[in-house]
């Protein structure tokens, strides 16, 4: 008998509609809105998928074998992924992180073994894709880069997307992500759309001036290859503010405990709600709140 290993435990992942936080206006509308949940993965955040996706498709390609060095510049989550997968296929992992991320995520990238270089928070993630690829031109390692890896948004297309739909029942009529690395709704629109031209994709980005961990508005010169506008719809930018205040009331009225960029894809959500009607609204609830505690966000 062939038992299941970790790598069987990423995706899959639940959907849970909302039943308070904009109860009364989606009740008149008919609405439904739910989270799936994908800090169920084992890593705790979406970027399971893309992360084990990347380095087998590498893996089949030859580009890569166990016992190499892999690179990656990351805001958090991929490099916890990546860390993780890493792990699980026996590859040294080396991460470049600005160094203003929660302490949570260094800790946890550190626990599965990978190890940490830290840039400065004034050149931004920007700063570490360039410190990447400067080091893979000095032969120092292979970088995956989620960026500009197509094999990121194909994970969503070819596990994320059918998931939905299948657990929709093919009823999902709006799909809302947030826009970081833009793998996972560049990914899930297509699929999506495939089914049914009509669904509606909308991204959250953040307003300006705010700064919401796994959400950006990319400079033109860093905008990421994999970013594909055709098949999204509608883009709504969400304040940090805003986006603070709905994580702590996912976790206080649903009992959702998420990030920060979850809960701006969930405020972009309600948001949408208030303007349609007879709507399915699906939206990523990207990752877990326990990686957040040291921010200050949450109620001490």
């Amino acid at each position: 008998m062939n038992y299941p290993t970790l790598e069987d435990a990423v995706g899959k992942t639940p959907l849970a509609r909302l039943q308070r936080i904009g109860a009364a206006d989606n009740a008149t509308r008919n609405n439904i809105i739910l989270g799936k949940l994908e800090g169920n993965n084992p890593a705790g955040s979406v970027k399971d998928r893309p992360a084990l996706a990347m380095i087998k498709h590498a893996e089949e390609r030859g580009e890569i074998k166990p016992g190499d060095t892999l690179i990656e510049a990351t805001s958090g989550n991929t490099g916890i992924a990546l860390a993780m997968a890493a792990a699980i296929k026996g590859y040294r992992m080396v991460l470049i992180m600005p160094e203003d991320l929660s302490i949570e995520r260094a800790q946890t990238m550190k626990a599965f073994g990978a190890e940490l270089l830290l840039t400065p928070k004034s050149g931004g993630i920007e700063y570490a894709r360039d410190l990447a690829m400067s080091m893979q031109a000095d032969g120092k390692g292979k970088v995956l880069d989620q960026f500009a890896n197509f094999d990121n948004p194909r994970s969503h297309y070819e596990s994320t997307g059918p998931e939905i739909w299948a657990d929709t029942h093919g009823k999902v009529t709006h799909f809302v992500s947030a826009m970081g690395t833009t793998g996972t709704i560049s990914g899930v629109s297509r699929f999506l759309k495939e089914k049914n031209p009509a669904i509606q994709i909308v991204g959250a980005q953040p307003s300006e001036g705010s700064r919401i961990p796994g959400i950006r508005k990319w400079p033109e010169a860093y905008m990421p290859a994999i970013y594909d506008p055709r098949h999204i719809d509608q883009v709504t930018q969400v304040s940090q503010l805003d986006a603070e205040d709905m994580c702590r009331r996912m976790a206080r009225e649903e009992g959702i405990f998420a990030g920060v960029s979850a809960a701006g894809a969930c405020w972009v959500a309600q948001q949408l709600s208030q303007t349609v009607r007879d709507a399915v609204i699906v939206f990523i609830v990207c990752d877990r709140g326990d990686r957040y505690l040291s921010t200050g966000i949450f109620p001490a």
